[in-house]
């Protein structure tokens, strides 16, 4: 599977995956003027085909955009098995110099499982407001934003969740989240040279940010597909995984129709199993039935358009 800090590389047919459907799906995307920078597909952990389209090239990181919030997941995942926080404690605990009367009353019913599952309560997205804090204090900032709904009830994509995850971890583990990944997930990987944005107190943003090479996303997608074990160890726990990527809310009122199928722990559900996924469209697709992992980076207003390729063309290739 892995050799050195890459991927092994084979040819198509060897995993019966077949070449002229890979090529056609290729084609398709050129002909859709979709504006993919590169894409990776691998099955029983071998790269079968994998393209970048100029400038882009394989060493290059690419922004990955919202596919950041999975990786914080999965940082929450290791925490709790460390012990270090659970995602039933209360998020105003972690927070108790922020807390006024107001907060406590907004808050207080506001649990980690709910900003990993973005059922905040918030009927908008609160992430603009909470950078707009004016002392650069976004966990504040969150934290006075007003919640209409009861948390746990109704799903709301909100990158300001994901961040406060991001603040939670790093108070937790007295890291940021970028050095706590390092040693636990990145170097086990081989994922080297990672970047990730910070808020304006080093808070990695947890939400977005975050760049690494389309490879090493192929790897984490990998990793998911094994269920958190890589190279013999199992470095997350199989039930976190398990967890993670099955459905917990309702995502109906989503646009399109694979963002409609569920959200998990910070990964969307979709027709043929879940992703990772960015905007203007960054993949991670995992497709257990199938033993395959497909990454893909792009600049397309129309992410839905490049997933229906991916099934239109790539699903059957799958022999």
């Amino acid at each position: 599977m892995i050799h050195g800090k890459s991927l092994l590389r084979g040819k198509p047919e060897e995993q019966e995956v077949s070449s002229t459907g890979i090529q056609t799906f290729i084609k398709s995307v050129d002909a859709s003027n979709l504006e993919l920078h590169s894409f990776m597909l691998l099955r029983h952990g071998i790269v079968l085909a994998e393209k970048w389209w100029p400038p882009y090239e394989p060493e290059r990181p690419h922004l990955l955009h919202s596919i950041s919030k999975s990786f914080t997941s999965t940082a929450v995942g290791l925490a709790v098995r460390e012990g270090l926080m659970s995602i039933e404690d209360q998020v105003i605990a972690f927070f108790p110099d922020e807390i006024t009367p107001e907060i406590k009353q907004n808050m207080g019913q506001l649990l980690v499982s709910h900003l990993l599952t973005m059922s905040t309560g918030h009927v908008q997205d609160p992430t603009a407001p909470m950078m707009n804090q004016a002392i650069g204090n976004w966990i504040k900032g969150f934290l006075e934003i007003p919640v209409e709904k009861p948390p746990g009830t109704y799903f709301v994509y909100n990158s300001g969740a994901s961040y406060i995850l991001a603040a939670i971890l790093h108070k937790v583990t007295g890291q940021s989240l970028l050095d706590y990944l390092q040693p636990r997930i990145f170097e086990p990987l081989g994922i080297e040279g990672v970047i990730w944005d910070t808020c304006p107190r080093g808070i990695n943003c947890g939400g977005w940010g975050m760049s690494i090479r389309t490879e090493d996303m192929a790897k984490f997608g990998q990793f998911y597909l094994q269920k958190g074990e890589w190279n013999g160890q199992q470095l997350l726990p199989l039930h976190w995984v398990e967890t993670a990527t099955r459905s917990h809310i309702s995502t109906e009122g989503e646009q399109g129709i694979d963002k409609q199928q569920g959200y998990g722990y910070q990964f969307y559900l979709c027709r043929y199993g879940y992703t990772a996924r960015g905007a203007h469209g960054q993949f991670v697709i995992v497709l257990p039935e199938q033993d395959a992992v497909i990454a893909i980076t792009s600049d397309v207003k129309n992410m839905q358009a490049v997933l229906d390729l991916v099934w239109e063309h790539l699903l059957p290739a799958f022999l």
